[in-house]
């Protein structure tokens, strides 16, 4: 629980996480499970580790480190010049050298003292040099001769060898978020490739005979939100998507996409409450599948599901109406798809509400904002089948059954691209 009573993810152990499964079984038929057990349950689903691969430093970006980076080279591996200036040797004035000393160039000749040479930024220092008087601090007479106009201090503008590490230092440890940063130190340290966890690999299964794919709705059909939206959205949560089959309302085709997925982790769209036409449940039996959370207390969303088949694949069962499936999406597949990448639990907050909104009398509800000047602002077109208002939002908010207050802190749960766009003053 966070300072104001809002949810977060719990740090369980594994007899903990054996013990949310057990309680989501024991459950009555048809009773749903809290929101925030249900993130829980999703993060801490039993899994199979997936064997580290190794990657490339330009494809690995957004991965996480499955062993130490330790530094296969002294950084920096030789004396370097942190300043354009002059290497100088013993106390001034100093003869200036000719040439001049060039980063990427091979050892320059040794100094002797009272001589200097004029050296770039990150160029190997001479031996025997004892500072770098930088451009701004000398000035040379018509002789060439080089004068300091400040003092000079030995050691000074130098970066000695291994100032940032030594060869065989640990410098990251498995499990760190493989950021820009992370790349630049890896490529430093003599890394070309980084053994890393690999990204879980998805497939989407759309359900619904009522779906088309272009042009307008007619004659009781609509348009397919979902395809188009979930494959980026599972991306942007570290999944590979590596399949969208669109199946229609065929408790066959629904079988046998399941019996033969090569993915860790299946979404399908619809099809999870008890209709006719709603074969999820019965398909999942038909397959001796787990049922871990079996509908949620959230709004909107309730008939999500996440079940667990014999082949050890994860599937997350999102409800066919766009803002619910959502609603899915955070609750139970970005936590579980956080997991089987290893990726960190990130901090939760709370900001305070800019206007009231409403609970709904039991569950909790999950509703677009936009985040403005330390508020989350409610938008309006929040109903189960309105993509208008995630369409501009930066996170949702969680509100609990008794509603939120102006001013009333609550969890928020960002989306993966709104720290990117709101830089960029899309938002």
């Amino acid at each position: 629980m966070t300072a104001h009573g809002q949810y977060e993810d719990v740090d369980l152990d594994v007899e903990e996480a054996l013990a949310l499964v057990k309680d989501s079984d024991a459950r009555r038929p048809g009773e749903a499970t809290p929101w925030p057990q249900a993130r829980a349950t999703a993060a801490r689903a039993p899994r199979t580790p997936a064997a580290p691969v190794s990657v490339p430093l330009d494809a690995a970006l957004g991965l996480v480190l499955a062993a130490s980076l330790t530094a296969l080279t002294d950084l920096p591996s030789f004396d370097t010049s942190a300043m354009d200036g002059w290497a100088v040797a013993g106390p001034g004035p100093w003869q200036v050298r000719p040439e001049g000393v060039l980063a990427g160039h091979a050892e320059p000749a040794p100094l002797t003292d009272g001589e200097a040479v004029r050296i770039a930024t990150g160029a190997r220092i001479p031996q025997d040099a004892t500072a770098v008087l930088r451009s701004e601090h000398g000035r040379t007479d018509d002789k060439d001769r080089l004068h300091a106009t400040r003092d000079v201090v030995h050691g000074q503008d130098i970066r000695p060898r291994g100032q940032e590490c030594r060869s065989g230092d640990a410098l990251l440890p498995p499990g760190t978020l493989i950021t820009p940063p992370v790349l630049g130190l890896a490529a430093a340290a003599g890394y070309d490739t980084v053994s890393a966890v690999p990204r879980p690999r998805a497939e989407v299964l759309v359900l619904g005979d009522e779906l088309l794919t272009e042009g307008l709705p007619h004659e009781g059909l609509i348009r397919d939100a979902l395809g188009p939206m979930l494959p980026p959205w599972l991306r942007a949560l570290g999944a590979d998507v590596i399949a969208v089959r669109r199946l229609g309302d065929d408790a066959e085709a629904l079988h046998k996409a399941l019996q033969h997925s090569e993915a860790d982790l299946i979404v399908t769209t619809g099809g999870t409450a008890a209709g006719p036409v709603d074969h999820v449940h019965p398909t999942l039996r038909r397959i001796g599948a787990q049922l871990l959370v079996n509908g949620v207390k959230v709004r909107p969303g309730h008939p999500m599901l996440l079940a667990r088949t014999k082949r050890n694949q994860h599937l997350v069962g999102l409800p066919g109406n766009p803002l619910a499936a959502v609603s899915g999406l955070l609750t139970l597949a970005e936590p579980l798809l956080r997991t089987l990448a290893g990726r960190p639990v990130p901090e939760s907050y709370t900001l305070p509400l800019q206007e009231a909104a409403h609970g709904h009398p039991y569950d909790t509800r999950l509703i677009p904002v936009m985040l403005r000047e330390d508020r989350a602002v409610p938008l309006h077109y929040n109903g189960p089948a309105m993509l208008r208002g995630i369409a501009v939002a930066d996170a949702l908010a969680v509100v609990p059954p008794s509603g939120g207050r102006p001013g009333q802190e609550l969890e928020i749960l960002e989306l993966p691209w709104a720290t990117a766009t709101a830089g960029a003053g899309l938002a």
